[in-house]
């Protein structure tokens, strides 16, 4: 399983804006975006005369890179996604979001279990969860409709677990999933739609990528 290092902060810094990729820490204080929010490197600074000249190629690129880099994909897995997303019937953009948001590892987060994608990422690889009373360590793994995902036995007797029901009442769950707080549990009860999942995310010029 491919995993991405490259350090958070400085992925939102090239993107230009905050991806949200550390969680609760890209609301404080220490969040390096805040302190730095020109793009990496010896002529960071320079980047946003550069941005203001991109190319139809160049945009299409960091908004692919973008929406890769949210969901923590490589892009062997992401241009996969694409062709299944590009062969089902409607849109091929809001496909592929569909497609990404119903991953395993997102729909951990999006319950509220995680703080983060990476750390719900974590949690699944580490096998802390059944899917349809199975358990599963694989986070790129497809949730579909009528799914339930719970929290193993096992685990809930961690000290992680036990003050997780307290963090996840703090955080508001998807729409188009059911929360199950007391069992820690959830169901995925529909495919989310385009205004459910933001993000700031533009899907068609990432078709228009793939399209070239």
């Amino acid at each position: 399983m491919s995993r991405n290092r490259e350090a958070k902060c400085k992925v939102c810094r090239r993107e230009g804006e905050k991806l949200f990729l550390k969680g609760e820490r890209c609301f404080s204080d220490k969040c390096a975006f805040e302190r730095r929010s020109y793009p990496p490197g010896e002529h960071g600074h320079g980047a946003q005369y550069r941005r203001s000249r991109e190319s139809d190629f160049s945009r299409q690129l960091r908004a692919k890179q973008k929406v890769r880099r949210i969901y923590d994909v490589s892009e062997r897995q992401f241009r996969r996604y694409y062709e299944i997303a590009d062969q089902r019937r409607g849109l091929t953009g809001l496909n592929l979001l569909q497609i990404l948001e119903s991953r395993l590892d997102n729909v951990v987060y999006r319950l509220g279990y995680a703080a983060s994608r990476t750390q719900a990422r974590l949690l699944v690889t580490h096998g802390h969860f059944n899917v349809n009373s199975r358990r599963t360590d694989v986070p790129s793994m497809i949730i579909s409709p009528g799914d339930e995902i719970v929290v193993r036995d096992g685990s809930k007797k961690r000290t992680f677990f036990k003050n997780l029901r307290k963090e996840a009442e703090s955080r508001t769950p998807a729409e188009w999933l059911n929360q199950d707080l007391n069992n820690l549990a959830g169901k995925v009860v529909r495919l989310p739609e385009r205004t459910e999942i933001g993000g700031n995310l533009d899907e068609q010029l990432v078709v228009e990528f793939y399209s070239r």
